[in-house]
């Protein structure tokens, strides 16, 4: 494949890291590159945002979250992010209660905006072989790690929702394989024959 075409339309960092991501989490033919590229460069905006913007208003947090917010609450949380974290994402995804700061210390980062304690973990061990994802979560915001944890994640739920659509990824239409990267990248479960 030729990456140079890429240039222009997706930042150098990111080209620089195509060929080891693609070995290593076996981005294999052009087809699975531009679905990894444009999934990528959609949450993230285009490439530019790294790390989870929580600073919603009021209004925002009762549209967005209204599983975790009173109006009376919103207010008291409104425009500020760190506090906003730790509300949605504490006691979940391997984060601990509100009052640890694990919502915030673990809130969405990279180009796929990998979200929570255990992801962080999980994607740390995988790629690396140890926790310094755990321990230094900033490190997803990286263009060279956010690269890696996207195609990990990618990789990771898309096969698991591939299967359960009985789709294969490796011979799927661009049709499947969108419904299947959007869905992992979303978190979205999948059921065949229930529409997408």
């Amino acid at each position: 494949m030729d990456l140079k075409k890429l240039k222009g339309h997706v930042p150098d960092t990111v080209i620089a890291q195509i060929p080891d991501v693609m070995t290593k989490f076996k981005i294999d033919t052009a087809l699975k590159l531009a679905h990894f590229l444009a999934q990528a460069g959609h949450e993230s905006g285009q490439f530019k945002s790294t790390s989870e913007n929580l600073n919603y208003s009021s209004k925002g947090l009762l549209g967005i979250f209204p599983r975790y917010f009173t109006p009376a609450l919103a207010e008291s949380y409104a425009r500020q992010p760190q506090k906003i974290a730790n509300r949605v994402y504490g006691g979940r995804m391997g984060n601990g209660a509100e009052a640890t700061g694990d919502g915030f210390k673990f809130r969405g980062r990279g180009f796929i905006q990998l979200t929570g304690k255990k992801n962080y973990a999980e994607a740390s061990k995988s790629i690396f072989g140890d926790d310094r994802l755990v321990s230094n979560p900033d490190l997803v915001s990286d263009p060279i790690t956010a690269a890696q944890v996207t195609a990990w994640y990618a990789e990771r739920s898309g096969k698991a929702i591939a299967k359960k659509m009985g789709a294969d990824i490796s011979t799927s239409s661009q049709d499947i394989l969108n419904r299947i990267y959007t869905g992992a990248i979303a978190g979205r479960v999948i059921t065949p024959g229930q529409g997408y």
